[in-house]
């Protein structure tokens, strides 16, 4: 284009717009091609022979005949692999059970076969001989003093417990006992706060299971090439991470293994971990020499994949008269399954918000992980928050009942503003928590309807209409877990002024990839067209700790902005030496160079980068940067400033409760969160809408039955999503705080939409009827059975935690 046909050229923002996701049309088209979609040369199937006992001996494994079905190319058992490591965040997991089984899902034999067909045919003739073990059922049963261990040490030659090297990893060495965590967080006075306190409120609360049940099945195809190189085609959220422990598992160099990740279809924290079945089909490959492909069925989805971690939680909260907190001390008791996955580290979160979300000046909290023989529980979207959430909202309204305050007065007086610090040593540099609350209480109507119910409570007719209102804290700018949280990005522009952002930071359907070509252009003066997103190889992207705590949007966009910055400072200084320009008063927009204060264009930036790279002295457009945020590790007594920022919401559920049948319709959420500032307005609205859904599902319809071990409903049939016509109606509002180390003032929002919907839920029940129910999930029956005092409420177990 010639500069003179365009003599002005406007700055045009895409920070806030309602931006389509860059794969929306492949995706819609049905042309994106999932792991399940992909074939490779070569390629064997692959599917495991999973446990049929709870717990049990293993006596004997005939494989004989499924070696001998034709078609069949591998079978493993564990005395196929002796160099196999135990996995998991307490390495006491192996990925081939050979000695004694734990749960239904424990993997026993895995086949390679020419089919599906003949894998699954070849499992049917694996003959295994087990001696059954007592069952824990649950917790309670775990911790009891004659309790069957889940994991006894091996005993020598004259039944004593063996001895062994330090730091043994559980699976071989094993406990004296079924605890698999302790964690313990204390700070203030909690007897002296106790001591000053008019009101006190103790109540126990059970939560249940669910499961993550991602469209995509979970799968994996794993291949070595001849110099004995792992290729992983990988759903996981944590590629780096990944590349890193497969490479010390198979004691190799790290540059040796590349991990390629196809599309994901749904994530939600269930591909946090390395799983047996991973493991196991690299032990496929290794032996078969080809490529290995392993894809779950729905039901194995169900039965071998994490879920949410089931918690007893027992909380004791106090304030005074004028409606000040006091204290918390709180005591849970975590079902972990019979291996530790992240669900076991919950706690780190759940402490967080017993401690910090409102001003608490003490508080004492104290949790015991227990093994028993059922699911293992792993990371899950909010990440131990609903249930905590679920205990303390519940208690704000009851206190504030107890004293005689409005639940919305009584909120607003604890709410923390900006600046302050918390006992934990959280920093809220920024924070619209009060805006949170007061838009969302005006929207929705709140305190009118909180009070007009109530006084309806008695009126004629079944259905009783409630509200109640729920906030939530939770990590906005990531969480020093690791070493490093920072993301790398490599940005590249050719000859035309397009774009290849290459970035550590994975897309698992959150919507990555817009918002940072959203930042990228923002800072180069682009239409998001011009964009492509490389993001899914170990062998080309740079480091990133993966998908988890809320972290993407702030890290990667804080190194997407510093790359581009970094490339527009190139191309200003190009642009200034060629046409004789002040380079400081230069800056790139609609695809030109132009005069900052006047719009006139200098020159086109696809002119310039040719000319840029044409030159006699050519010069390219590339720039890396590293962002690392400023948070800190927690010290051991669990403090300190662990998230580069932090993310709150209010959420006020309207429900309408038939109470001869307990059935309870979710009709309206009005929902306010601080966002920092809005970047794609409409994907923001869908990760708040997807949020609101999978907490429905949690508060009212969703729950994994497992019973003495066994899931009862592993699959949509049985398993209670919530569909489409059950969502209610939903009125969301952003709050923008501007946090000032956040890409653009953006922070992070992927968990927090789930997070208090089933703690609102509880109070809009309970303002409908006046019956308090402490046990998820709020189904028909449970509610029925509350209503008219046969529910049986949730208590502590005799046994006390030292």
């Amino acid at each position: 284009m010639n500069v003179a046909e365009k003599p002005v050229i406007t700055a045009e923002s895409l920070i806030g717009q309602r931006i389509q996701k860059k794969d929306a049309p492949e995706k819609a088209a049905g042309k994106t091609r999932y792991i399940q979609d992909m074939i490779v040369p070569g390629m064997l199937h692959a599917k495991i022979l999973r446990s049929t006992r709870v717990h049990a001996k293993i006596r004997s494994i005939d494989t004989s005949a499924a070696k001998a079905l034709p078609g069949v190319h591998v079978v493993l058992t564990a005395a196929d692999v002796p160099d196999q490591q135990p996995i998991g965040v307490a390495r006491d997991h192996l990925p081939l059970k050979g000695e004694r089984v734990r749960s239904l899902r424990d993997e026993i034999a895995a086949v390679a076969a020419d089919s599906d067909e003949i894998a699954e045919a070849a499992l049917k003739l694996i003959r295994v001989e087990y001696e059954d073990l007592p069952i824990v059922a649950g917790p309670e049963d775990a911790i009891k003093p004659d309790a069957p261990l889940l994991h006894p040490a091996p005993l020598d030659a004259d039944g004593k417990p063996k001895t062994l090297p330090p730091k043994t990893p559980i699976a071989f060495a094993g406990k004296a006992d079924n605890i698999a965590m302790r964690f313990d967080y204390t700070h203030g006075d909690i007897a002296q706060a106790e001591a000053e306190s008019d009101v006190v409120v103790e109540d126990s609360f059970q939560l249940h299971y669910v499961t993550h049940c991602c469209m995509g099945v979970s799968g994996v195809i794993a291949e070595f090439d001849a110099s004995g190189n792992l290729l992983m085609y990988s759903n996981t959220q944590v590629p780096f991470l990944h590349k890193r422990e497969f490479a010390e598992y198979l004691n190799i160099d790290p540059s040796r293994v590349r991990i390629i990740q196809p599309p994901i279809g749904g994530g939600f924290g269930s591909k946090l971990d390395i799983y047996p079945f991973e493991v196991i089909c690299i032990f496929l490959a290794r032996a078969a020499k080809r490529p290995v492909k392993m894809v779950f069925t729905r039901e194995e989805e169900f039965l071998a994949s994490p879920t949410r971690q089931p918690v007893l939680l027992t909380l004791r909260s106090g304030c005074k008269k004028d409606g000040t907190l006091t204290f918390r001390q709180v005591h849970t008791l975590h079902d972990n399954g019979a291996y530790t996955s992240w669900g076991a580290t919950t706690p780190f979160v759940m402490m967080q918000t017993f401690s910090s979300l409102y001003r608490v000046p003490a508080c004492d909290y104290h949790t015991t992980v227990v093994y028993t023989n059922n699911p293992y529980a792993g990371s899950f979207r909010g990440y131990g928050n609903l249930q905590a959430t679920f205990a303390i909202e519940q208690h704000m309204d009851m206190l504030a009942e107890k004293i005689g305050m409005d639940p919305l007065d009584f909120r607003m007086k604890n709410a923390q503003d900006a600046g302050e610090v918390t006992g934990q040593g959280m920093t809220f540099k920024s924070c619209g928590f009060k805006e949170c609350l007061t838009t969302a209480a005006e929207r929705s109507d709140y305190r009118k309807k909180h009070a007009d119910n109530l006084a309806n409570r008695d009126a004629p007719g079944p259905v009783k209409r409630g509200i109640g209102i729920a906030s939530m804290l939770h990590v906005g700018g990531g969480a020093k877990i690791y070493p490093s949280d920072g993301c790398g990005t490599i940005l590249k522009l050719d000859d035309f002024a397009n774009v290849t952002l290459i970035t550590g930071a994975s897309e698992i359907g959150q919507g990555s990839e817009t918002v940072l070509s959203q930042l990228v252009c923002e800072e180069l003066g682009l239409p998001i067209s011009a964009v492509t997103v490389v993001n899914n190889d170990t062998a080309i992207t740079p480091w990133d700790v993966g998908v988890h705590a809320s972290r993407t949007t702030f890290i990667a966009g804080n190194s997407a902005i510093g790359a581009a910055r970094k490339a527009k400072a190139k191309i200003l200084a190009a642009a200034a030496k060629k046409h004789g320009c002040d380079e400081a008063a230069l800056d790139l927009r609609g695809g030109f160079v132009v005069v900052g204060e006047t719009g006139e264009p200098v020159v086109e930036l696809a002119r310039l980068m040719r000319n840029l790279h044409f030159s006699d002295k050519a010069e390219l457009v590339m720039t890396t940067f590293y962002y690392e945020p400023p948070s800190v590790h927690q010290d051991k007594a669990f403090k300190g400033d662990v998230s580069a920022a932090y993310a709150w919401a209010a959420q006020v559920v309207e429900v309408e409760v038939d109470t001869d049948t307990g059935i309870v319709k979710m009709t309206k959420v009005t929902g306010t969160h601080d966002v920092g500032r809005v970047l794609n307005r409409l994907g923001l609205e869908g990760q708040i809408e997807g949020g609101v859904v999978m907490g429905q599902g949690y508060a009212l319809t969703e729950n994994l039955i497992v019973e003495n071990g066994v899931t009862r409903n592993p699959n949509f049939r049985d398993y209670k999503l919530v569909t489409a016509p059950e969502i209610p109606e939903m009125d969301i509002t952003f709050v923008e705080s501007m946090d000032g180390e956040g890409p653009q003032g953006a922070k992070g929002v992927g968990e927090a939409p789930a997070i208090c919907i089933a703690a609102a839920a509880a109070n809009a029940i309970y303002n409908a009827t006046g019956v308090r129910i402490f046990a998820l999930p709020f189904t028909p029956e449970a509610v029925y059975r509350a209503l008219r005092g046969a529910a049986p409420k949730p208590h502590w177990p005799a046994w006390k935690p030292e």
